[in-house]
């Protein structure tokens, strides 16, 4: 099977089993940890959302501002986690690679479906600063509200689209005595790629 087959068969693996989590009733499907490092390798993980997945890699948005904005400027690699328990006895999607900004139009398109509040939140939020106190929060959201009353908000410009770009995609299917199921699909940037079973 060559490259494009096996991407193929890891993003088709990959959205049944999104489809079964939804399925299932998992409560945020889209819920992924996203881990960063800093410069030196310190690393720092949270939850993100993912919002666009296809064959250049799953995007989440935030500030380029913030810690994980940061962090991933200036080293450019990160690692995504799923974890629906709820489908068959519990998968993990492990995908790791390089981190591309998405395009302006891309990342303009996306801000315009966000819900008001949270476009005029994006640029209220220091993401990461030190906040003094939840109503100094409330106080920039309002004033950020008065300048941008009677017209659409407009996507902050540190506000953007993060696309993984998968060298790694691990499949881990849960087993009763700790006897998972893991394969794992690697490409790299000469055009290698490989599938091939873990042990547990």
């Amino acid at each position: 099977m060559d490259c494009a087959d096996l991407q193929a068969e890891a993003l088709a693996t990959f959205d049944a089993l999104f489809a079964e989590a939804r399925a299932a009733g998992e409560p945020d499907p889209t819920a992924m940890t996203l881990a960063t490092a800093t410069r030196d390798g310190r690393p720092s993980a949270r939850i993100v959302l993912l919002k666009a997945h296809d064959a250049r890699g799953f995007v989440f948005y935030t500030h380029l501002d913030g810690r994980k904005g940061q962090e991933l400027q200036v080293n450019p690699y990160a690692a995504l986690l799923f974890h629906w328990p709820r489908v068959r006895n519990g998968v993990q999607v492990r995908i790791e690679g390089p981190v591309e900004i998405v395009d302006e139009a891309e990342a303009d398109a996306y801000f315009a479906t966000r819900p008001r509040v949270s476009q005029l939140g994006a640029w209220a939020s220091r993401q990461s600063e030190t906040l003094e106190s939840r109503e100094a929060f409330e106080q920039r959201l309002a004033e950020v509200d008065r300048e941008f009353e009677g017209r659409e908000v407009p996507r902050p410009p540190r506000w953007t689209g993060l696309r993984v770009r998968p060298d790694r995609i691990e499949f881990w299917y849960g087993a009763e005595y700790r006897l998972h199921e893991r394969w794992l699909y690697e490409f790299d940037c000469t055009g290698q790629c490989s599938k091939r079973m873990l042990y547990p």
